[in-house]
């Protein structure tokens, strides 16, 4: 799946799981759709928890519509030999917004460094071939206040417009949240500013 504009970007529907086994090893994969090192750090907790037997938990992720935030982790493992696969994968496959960590469990047969990368490469495809893949938008928000006088004006550009109207509240003073794709900002903002006494301000 590719992203099919500038303002929208590729992330995965919900959580999603998968097994991959080499020469006695067992790499369980998990990846999270995420929106902050907050809940990165919770997802990662849970799964120390869960699996606190196990001989190392390796992760990649990345965050933010660019995906230019990113961190690898290898967990003990030799240097990139797990965490740098990992994202390798996040990149192919085009996805932001997400965790992958794979967790494993030492079955006593090394597999060298060759042997290692493969195995975490192959998990983080493994788990993102299994994971639901969809497309967001980056959305603007804007917060606007504007006397009663003008609110059919206001209205008629938000029906023609069609931002998401995320609050509203109409009194003499009437205020909107209104939230709208990037590509889409300047021009609800231009016909917006044309109507005299509102105020805006960009979330």
């Amino acid at each position: 799946m590719e992203r099919t504009e500038e303002d929208s970007y590729l992330t995965l529907a919900e959580p999603a799981e998968a097994l991959y086994k080499e020469k006695g090893s067992k790499f369980l994969a998990y990846a999270y759709p995420v929106s902050s090192e907050e809940q990165i750090r919770e997802c990662l907790d849970a799964l120390r928890k869960r699996y606190y037997d196990a001989t190392h938990h390796c992760y990649a992720w990345r965050l933010g519509a660019d995906g230019q935030n990113y961190r690898v982790n290898d967990d003990g493992e030799p240097s990139s030999t797990a965490g740098r696969p990992i994202l390798g994968q996040l990149l192919s496959y085009g996805v932001t917004d997400v965790l992958v960590v794979v967790v494993r469990y030492f079955g006593g047969t090394k597999l060298g460094v060759s042997g290692l990368i493969a195995a975490y490469k192959e998990s983080a495809a493994a788990v993102l071939s299994a994971a639901q893949i969809v497309e967001r938008t980056v959305d603007v928000r804007f917060e606007v206040e504007f006397g009663y006088l003008v609110m059919n004006d206001v209205m008629r550009v938000v029906k023609e417009m069609r931002p998401e109207v995320l609050e509203q509240r109409f009194d003499n003073l009437c205020t909107m949240q209104l939230s709208i794709r990037a590509g889409r900002a300047d021009a609800l903002l231009e016909r917006l500013q044309k109507i005299e006494g509102i105020q805006i301000e960009t979330k």
